[in-house]
């Protein structure tokens, strides 16, 4: 043994040092995190991760404590730049970085990004930072040599490795069916640090943006809908999708719910046509949306391959399209949202959180649905996709609609432990009607001709009194609050005058939303050889047919809504439960 090797094993471990190598590097991931959960903008997952992956830049100076300072300063250098997008994100939308903002940022041209920067550049961003900067100088400037035997460090740096890439990697290669999923898996685990936020969302920005390329190709080789005519073809009209999200119409006071959660909706109601027997097919958003938005249905699921959209549809019919969403951008389970989006001629994206656990809030959508609404092309079909009362519910609505705290109104079989939930989801409905009636008040308020149609993708459940245990959805064990969704129908002066239609004995039929391109086509005026008048909830041709719901790609799963519904109902009061991640497809 050499005399520096015994000088290492005589010299006692600097755990000072190795304290402040770890926050130094945990600083470029930290401080955007620290931020995060200060503000309550987002859950401790991504803190959590953060903190442990700062550990991975311990193993280069362990293993060459004699260039530890100028490793730490290329390393943070390098880290310090990765770090720059996410921290001046929060600074300015308070919000995580995320894929979906590599996405826009790839998607927009250096006018676009010029625009942005010169509408939220403030002062006080530049002290900001240098401060951060001085932060990650003063930090190196303790940064020392940590010394430990050749032997010890090899160990030690081995040890990390394997706790926090070989472990993880292993667990999700084994926990999961295929390479893709366990890949994707671990990249979410990497994806709150640096540099690992762009390496990661880049590669699946790449991967979705070819994914969603070749739907969008698939879609535009699709023959448009034969013989389409339009009775209302060459007059101004405005009509307006509005899509909630698990939003269960059990939970609304418009429906009969004791609790005072839609006070809005509940002062118009005599301005709305309210369908309260209408149901999802899926109590999933990608997987149902499939069905709402296109002619796919339980028992034809492929056809959104092979049929136009509600998009294409009214493109067809001569109106100018847009998408306003709150929804994530552009994730795995989002891309076929994305694509949906992508055939309008107008996109609104306003969610750009890296998880749905963050605080987002649907007033959002309010100043671009007046912008288009002031928009002056004369035939306008506006999409607006809300987040809706979408879980962790405490994220989903701002302090002043806190307001649901006791227990008045509450079921007796809601626990101690559950009553903070309970009154989120309440709250969150209560915010959601806020958002629903201002963007029915503000089209009343634009004069615009035509109709505003707002339905929630799923529903969920949320300790109702029949299954008080269950929380979310799960499709393998349904409930009736997973599929019972709200449905109405809001119709100006102009339209109601030139459509004299009275929906008063459709307003009970029962009806699944996977036939919803038949209903809204009807209401528009469309007409086509695809139209199916047996399939519109407000034709007097409507014929009912069995509520499935299931998996439609497990045909013998298939069941009828009705087989869940409980037998004792006061109004719409049916009752709810589960939770799990959706069915797949099964591949081959």
């Amino acid at each position: 043994m050499n005399f520096a090797a015994r000088k290492a094993e005589d010299r006692p471990f600097d755990w000072a040092g190795l304290g402040w190598l770890f926050l130094y590097f945990w600083y470029f991931s930290g401080v955007t995190q620290l931020l995060i959960q200060v503000t309550g903008t987002s859950g401790f997952t991504g803190f959590r991760q953060a903190f442990l992956l700062s550990g991975l830049w311990l193993i280069p100076v362990l293993l060459f404590p004699q260039r530890s300072r100028g490793i730490a300063a290329v390393v943070g250098g390098l880290l310090w730049l990765a770090s720059l997008p996410a921290f001046g994100y929060f600074l300015v939308y308070g919000q995580e970085f995320s894929q979906s903002v590599i996405f826009i940022m790839f998607e927009s041209n250096v006018a676009e990004g010029s625009e942005y920067l010169a509408q939220y550049f403030a002062w006080w961003m530049v002290p900001a930072f240098l401060g951060y900067a001085l932060g990650a100088v003063l930090l190196w400037t303790r940064v020392r040599p940590v010394h430990l035997p050749r032997r010890q460090a090899l160990v030690a740096s081995l040890a990390l490795l394997v706790a926090l890439v070989g472990y993880p990697a292993v667990k999700q290669g084994l926990g999961n069916d295929s390479f893709e999923a366990a890949r994707d898996s671990f990249e979410k685990r990497m994806e709150p640090a640096v540099p690992w936020q762009l390496l990661v969302g880049y590669r699946q920005y790449r991967q979705q943006l070819t994914e969603m390329h070749e739907l969008l190709e698939g879609n535009a080789r699709i023959a448009p809908l034969a013989n389409l005519k339009d009775a209302n073809a060459g007059l101004p009209a405005t009509l307006v999708l509005v899509i909630g999200e698990s939003t269960n119409r059990q939970r609304m006071s418009l429906y009969g719910y004791p609790r005072q959660t839609t006070p809005n909706l509940d002062r118009i109601r005599d301005q709305l046509d309210v369908f309260d027997n209408v149901i999802t097919p899926r109590p999933y958003t990608i997987e149902a949306l499939q069905q709402v938005l296109t002619f796919a249905d339980e028992q034809n699921p492929d056809l959104y391959l092979t049929k136009p959209s509600l998009l294409n549809m009214m493109k067809q019919a001569g109106y100018k399209t847009y998408w306003i969403t709150n929804q994530q951008t552009l994730t795995k389970r989002n891309t076929m949202l994305t694509t949906f989006s992508k055939q309008a001629d107008e996109q609104f994206y306003l969610n750009n959180n890296r998880n749905q656990n963050a605080r987002q809030y649907d007033d959002d959508v309010l100043p671009p649905f007046e912008r288009v609404l002031a928009d002056p092309a004369p035939r306008k079909f506006i999409v607006v996709h809300l987040l809706g009362t979408h879980m962790s519910y405490q994220y989903r609505y701002p302090p002043a609609y806190d307001h649901f705290t006791d227990r008045q109104g509450v079921p007796a079989t809601v626990t101690d432990d559950q009553l903070s939930t309970y009154n989120s989801y309440d709250n969150a409905v209560l915010f959601n009607d806020h958002v629903v009636s201002s963007l029915i008040e503000r089209f009343s308020g634009s004069g615009a001709n035509g109709f505003l149609l707002y339905l929630s993708d799923h529903g969920e459940a949320v300790f109702d009194p029949e299954h008080p245990q269950v929380l979310g959805r799960n499709e393998a064990a349904p409930t009736a609050p997973m599929y019972t969704i709200p449905f109405m129908l809001w119709r100006s002066p102009q339209w109601r005058a030139g459509h004299p239609l009275e929906l008063g004995a459709s307003l009970g039929r029962p009806y699944s939303s996977a036939s919803f391109v038949h209903t809204w086509a009807d209401l528009a005026g469309v007409s086509f050889d695809e139209f199916d008048p047996s399939r519109s909830l407000v034709n007097a041709a409507f014929q009912p047919r069995p509520l499935l719901i299931g998996n439609p790609y497990k045909p013998k799963a298939l069941i009828d809504f009705s087989l869940i519904k409980p037998k004792a109902r006061s109004r719409d009061m049916d009752v709810v439960s589960g939770e799990s991640a959706p069915d797949k497809r099964p591949q081959g």
